[in-house]
């Protein structure tokens, strides 16, 4: 064997080993997997693995808006008119959450902590001073107490007969910092003597800064990465009690600060907001790609805020027959004392088209009111997301109170909030080598399958050379008549060479 061919044989079995190999590894996904245990156990709420610090605390900055509903028409509307509203904001404040109190629970497999919530208010990113800018909007306080004494006639009359003395009337003009950070009520002041759980001062983010709503307990996600974050018990219970079914109670899901890696386009996410006292859930909308980073956009669906007719899992959450509300609409009134307060989304967004046309100033538009959630399906990671949600009051005729005899049931906007996160630049780098990482693992199998076609070409080149030299060889040692007499003796018969005489003596 030449050396031409040893080395067309090397190549030969080179190609088809890579080749082989190369495909073999790519249809069996066996680096993908690698890398993809990998992740599973480094993204867990464990001390020392890549996420616990971040986690902990969060580097991103966080803004919270406020938007106020200015009503321009007061007395009108108590004399039955539609009532008119102005959007007012934002007034933007810096959140900052770290989690404190941090401690690992149940021999490591569970992680307990508290998400206190401070703000900073932002003047360059706001329309206004908050301590100056007034706001005319609905009475909570007022409607609060009357809700809680109707029906009752005795109560009904003594507290009408306060309202009217104390001057406390259906609608009042705050600033933005009382109606935020509280302010004493005069009608609450009345009150709390007689009710130690009255609270004399009302705001609608009243004891929310620099406090935490309670303890959280999170699967660690050690043990199983599609538990990583999960929630497992709010304020030391598993199970919620406002709601009417066990259904509607349940705890699931994350917080909404935590996801677990590779997630999947066909996947609900459940998310428990301690904010509206319940578990709500987002399905995959589209692909978007954030400072770089691919991502899945999540939001949530008509389905989570719809009538029980619409979506009959939600009459658990119906406060009782009488009250259930239409499309759109939470009555949170069971974890609010009793206040009428019902959620929706900004300018009762996706809810049924009645609520919007009741209210003269609104006009619900998804690139403004949505709420979303952007992750990185490889790691989970949230790089942008949107959480917006509106306060509103729930009005209507109640006996023993005069002044609301010409007022039809109305869901009156109080307020909307946008908060709202960005990855930041130094968190993008990270997650960009982590993913870059990821990506040439897991197609390793191809960059064989590349070396394999780079010797498929070597082995053609050469085979097409020998192909060659074997011709050209062949050519060159072909017989050739060496004389025109050669020729034509070849074409007359056949020719005999005779050996003079003289040669063969000698």
């Amino acid at each position: 064997m030449t050396r031409r061919s040893r080395a067309i044989y090397g190549v030969g079995v080179a190609c088809a080993l890579l080749l082989s190999v190369g495909i073999g590894l790519f249809i069996a996904q066996v680096f993908r997997n690698v890398i993809h245990n990998r992740l599973k156990k480094e993204i867990t709420l464990t001390e020392g693995s890549r996420v616990f610090e971040t986690w902990k605390n969060p580097p991103p900055p966080v803004f919270m808006q406020y938007f106020f509903f200015n009503v321009s028409n007061v007395d009108d509307f108590l004399n039955g008119a539609k009532p008119m509203v102005t959007q007012v904001g934002p007034y933007t404040y810096r959140e900052y959450r770290p989690k404190a109190n941090v401690t690992m629970v149940e021999n490591g497999t569970r992680v307990s902590a508290y998400n206190p919530k401070t703000f900073v208010f932002l003047r360059e990113k706001s329309v206004g001073d908050p301590a100056v800018d007034a706001i005319t909007t609905v009475n909570i306080p007022a409607w609060a107490v009357m809700n809680k004494v109707k029906g009752s006639f005795w109560k009904s009359s003594m507290v009408s007969i306060w309202m009217n003395s104390i001057g406390s009337t259906l609608f009042t003009t705050r600033t933005v910092d009382e109606l935020l950070w509280g302010y004493r009520d005069p009608l609450l002041t009345r009150l709390a003597p007689s009710y130690p759980d009255v609270e004399e001062i009302f705001g609608l983010m009243y004891k929310k800064n620099g406090t935490n709503d309670g303890e959280f307990v999170y699967h660690t996600g050690e043990q199983n990465y599609m538990d990583y974050g999960r929630v497992q018990t709010w304020r030391g219970q598993s199970q919620l009690s406002f709601w009417t079914s066990d259904q509607s109670n349940s705890i699931n899901g994350t917080d909404g600060s935590a996801f677990h890696p590779l997630l999947s386009k066909d996947e609900r996410l459940y998310i428990f907001t301690s904010d509206l006292c319940r578990t709500i859930f987002m399905e995959f909308e589209k692909d978007v790609v954030v400072k770089g980073i691919p991502a899945y956009r999540f939001t949530p669906p008509r389905a989570v805020l719809a009538s029980k007719e619409e979506n009959p899992d939600n009459e658990g959450f119906c406060v009782s027959p009488n009250e259930c509300l239409g499309t759109g609409l939470l009555k949170v009134s069971p974890c609010r004392k009793g206040a009428p307060v019902v959620a929706s989304f900004p300018h009762f967004y996706l809810a049924d088209q009645k609520y919007v046309d009741a209210i003269e100033g609104l006009s619900p538009q998804r690139e403004h009111h949505q709420t979303f959630l952007d992750l990185n399906p490889t790691t989970g990671i949230p790089v942008r997301a949107n959480k917006r949600a509106q306060i509103n009051i729930l009005i209507n005729r109640i006996s023993g109170f005069p002044k609301t005899k010409a007022l039809n049931d109305t869901i009156f906007p109080v307020m909307f909030l946008n908060e709202s996160v960005v990855i930041d630049d130094a968190s993008v780098k990270r997650l960009q080598k982590l993913l870059m990482i990821e990506t040439v693992v897991s197609n390793f199998p191809l960059l064989i399958v590349g070396l394999g076609a780079i010797m498929l070409a070597v082995l053609v080149i050469l085979l097409v050379r020998a192909h060659k030299q074997k011709t050209t060889a062949e050519e060159d040692t072909s017989y050739t008549p060496v004389s025109d007499k050669e020729k034509e003796e070849h074409e007359n018969g056949t020719f005999i060479g005779l050996t003079p005489k003289a040669d063969l003596q000698s």
